[in-house]
């Protein structure tokens, strides 16, 4: 415990040197002061914003006996299907448990007799109302095989809505209630938006209502592997959150809030929301039709390394390389093949494979589009018509049996002809086919099965050959060899071993 005395002592100096000080005094200010003024009054903005922000529950009918699961369930399964991906583990039959699937309206028992149903609580989430006259914004998985869906306003009124339709690759859904003059709020511009930015979120966390979290936007176009890029920003969300706006210092809508991050189940400060030019481009569609259309050329991609760009003689890694083309399907049809990198869809510059599908995702079924190659050293402009994405067909991996022979070549590898028969069934038109990998062949992955379509900018036509230009190669320089497996190609980048293996 520090002394009176002391104290008082060390407060008469201070003062005595502010006072003997001006300047001091006033530098102390001003540094002072933008750290007080640069704090946002959130309180401002949640009186304009908070009417405009709804709770919304979802009910499910099930037969009469069925285990049922209660709201605070219900939070569970949503928790364990958005930040783990998978259903809650089941519980024994006594405790209650949510069904996977909406069941029908009737089911028969034994018998033949129809037993009775009865709707009981499904989940939890939030929305926000994007029209005066009764359109609401939510998440597709807030409402995802519900039966019944009702939207609570903040003057507790209670309506049940009508699911106009949703879109699971965005996680965008549109809802309808019959009301009029409503609140809505003020959609702003996601692609303005700055890390850094201070932002927050409006919803029922846990069935909280209008529960108000703030914090800044981490990063604004964060690639998680979903089909686009969401917001990263580390406001607090958890179960309930799902479908509620996230908002900016204007008062305007830049997000729908939609998933977190997490290793322990709970909030660990990343949150991830849908950017609202996105879901505003969804659910125009989806009030004008109930579903949402989207382009496909029918390719399929992956990254273009920093190696395999300079063994083709890109100045950097860029583009999207095409490993598989759909036999019969628009880029077919336009000439692309495998082992091409696209550089530009549209003339807009492809920087990463995922900036494709998005690009074409965004083109309407019928329209053509120009696509920039990079081929065998050189760029080309290649034209195709885009037509509707379907669901995407696994493709068949097809391995063959290695056959043993004598030393391999620089690469590791040692490889036979492939016979007309062989070319028909693996659909490829040259290469040859690898009967064992050792070396760095086989450090980098190479197996008994792959075909080898390319060498650098050569297409490979016999063994012979194949070997003949691997004997050439600079033991200085990797090589990019072109590799097919099953339906996909990969560029693989190998430096030659001067033993051979």
């Amino acid at each position: 415990m520090i002394p009176a005395k002391k104290v008082l002592l060390s407060s008469l100096l201070s003062a005595s040197v502010l006072a003997l000080s001006p300047s001091l005094s006033g530098l102390s200010a001003a540094v002072a002061a933008p750290a007080v003024a640069g704090l946002p009054d959130f309180a401002d903005i949640v009186d304009r914003t908070g009417p405009g922000v709804v709770n919304i529950r979802t009910t499910e009918r099930v037969k009469t006996g069925q285990p049922q699961a209660g709201a605070d369930d219900e939070e569970m399964q949503e928790f364990f299907r958005r930040f783990f991906g998978v259903p809650m583990p089941r519980q024994q039959p006594n405790t209650p448990n949510t069904p996977n699937a909406p069941s029908a309206p009737r089911n028969k028992g034994k018998g033949g007799n129809a037993q009775p149903q009865e709707e009981v609580p499904r989940g939890v989430g939030s929305g926000f109302i994007i029209s005066a006259d009764g359109y609401i914004m939510t998440n597709a998985h807030v409402v995802e095989g519900a039966s019944e869906v009702y939207v609570t306003l903040t003057d507790k009124r209670e309506f049940k809505a009508k699911i106009i339709g949703s879109d699971t690759r965005t996680d965008v859904a549109l809802l309808k209630i019959d009301a009029s003059s409503l609140p809505r709020l003020v959609i702003g511009d996601s692609d303005k938006i700055r890390a850094g930015e201070w932002v927050l979120a409006i919803g029922s966390p846990f069935g909280l209502e209008s529960t108000v979290t703030a914090g800044i936007i981490s990063a604004k176009a964060r690639d998680t592997g979903d089909y686009l890029p969401l917001i990263q920003t580390d406001v607090a969300v958890n179960p309930g959150n799902s479908g509620g706006p996230l908002i900016n210092l204007k008062g305007e809508v830049i997000g729908i809030n939609s998933q977190i991050y997490s290793r322990s189940g709970g909030f660990m400060g990343i949150s991830f929301a849908v950017p609202i030019d996105e879901a505003l481009r969804v659910s125009d569609q989806l009030k004008a039709s109930g579903r949402v259309t989207r382009g496909r050329i029918g390719v399929q991609i992956g990254e273009v390394t920093k190696d395999v760009a300079e063994s083709l003689g890109l100045s950097k890694a860029q583009g999207a390389l095409v490993q598989r083309v759909e036999p019969g399907g628009p880029a077919d049809k336009g000439g692309l093949e495998a082992g091409d990198i696209i550089l530009k869809f549209n003339g807009a510059a492809i920087e990463k494979p995922s900036d494709l599908p998005r690009m074409v995702g965004n083109i309407k079924p019928g329209s053509r589009a120009t696509v920039n190659i990079w081929r065998k050293g050189a760029a080309r402009d290649v034209s195709l018509t885009v037509v509707e994405l379907e669901a995407d067909k696994p493709a068949k991996v097809e391995e063959k049996k290695p056959k043993q022979e004598a030393a391999p070549n620089a690469l590791g590898l040692i490889v036979s002809d492939l016979s007309d028969a062989q070319k028909k069934e693996l659909k490829v038109e040259n290469g040859v086919l690898v009967e064992s990998s050792v070396g760095v062949a086989a450090a980098a992955g190479l197996r008994a099965g792959d075909v080898v379509q390319r060498l650098n900018d050569i297409d490979i036509k016999d063994a012979k050959q194949f070997n003949g230009l691997v004997a050439k190669l600079d033991p200085k320089k990797r090589a990019a060899v072109l590799v097919r497996r099953g339906d996909s190609s990969q560029f693989v980048p190998l430096r030659p071993s001067t033993s051979g293996n």
